[in-house]
């Protein structure tokens, strides 16, 4: 462990996982969360008008809102980064409601309930919404190239340069990002219950 840093469970008071507390470093760093918050200020250190200050406050309780709604896939089809990224540009008006294929119709219409606007189907053009899934190796065929590991927004896949990699499939969001880098095609989906299970 590195000791010049303090682990994210004694800063937070929370047991966080290692998506979590990606999440909470991004939106620090974007200026989503502070970690001592204090009173709004505009440049010249008077305090904000009470509507824009309530605006600033509130940003990182509805972008986490927003974020608890989205699949979490990590699949970036909605034009973003991942699903924190565009949780806040939805909560700043920047992303409409209807960019998650993975969330499907479903999910936009949560998603624009939360924003108190009109609610959306997804949008088509952006993918298909599908079951649930996750990825598999088939490891015979696997060469160890690595570029699944690369790929992989949450690293879910395990595996050394020439040796045979494997998905740790309760960490998969099934975003298939791994998919079509793989130069042997040796990765497919499979369906999955609502426990996690291949189906």
């Amino acid at each position: 462990m590195d000791v010049g840093r303090t682990p994210a469970t004694q800063r937070t008071g929370k047991n966080l996982d290692a998506c979590q507390v990606g999440a909470h470093a991004w939106c620090r760093h974007n200026g989503f969360v502070s970690a001592a918050p204090a009173p709004a200020s505009g440049p010249s250190g008077h305090l904000l008008p009470e509507g824009e200050r309530m605006t600033r406050t509130s940003m990182p309780n509805l972008t986490e809102r927003l974020d608890r709604l989205l699949p979490q896939t990590q699949c970036g089809q909605c034009g973003f980064d991942g699903c924190l990224p565009y949780a806040a540009a939805m909560a700043l008006g920047q992303a409409g409601v209807d960019r998650c294929p993975p969330g499907g119709d479903a999910g936009a219409r949560a998603l624009a309930h939360v924003l108190g606007v009109p609610a959306l189907p997804y949008d088509r053009s952006r993918g298909e919404h599908k079951p649930a899934t996750v990825a598999l190796v088939i490891e015979d065929d696997c060469i160890g190239c690595t570029k699944c590991i690369q790929a992989c927004p949450v690293d879910a896949i395990i595996g050394g340069a020439k040796h045979m990699h494997t998905v740790i499939e309760p960490l998969c969001t099934g975003c298939e990002l791994c998919v079509p880098v793989c130069p042997v095609d040796c990765i497919e989906m499979i369906c999955v219950d609502g426990a996690g299970n291949p189906a």
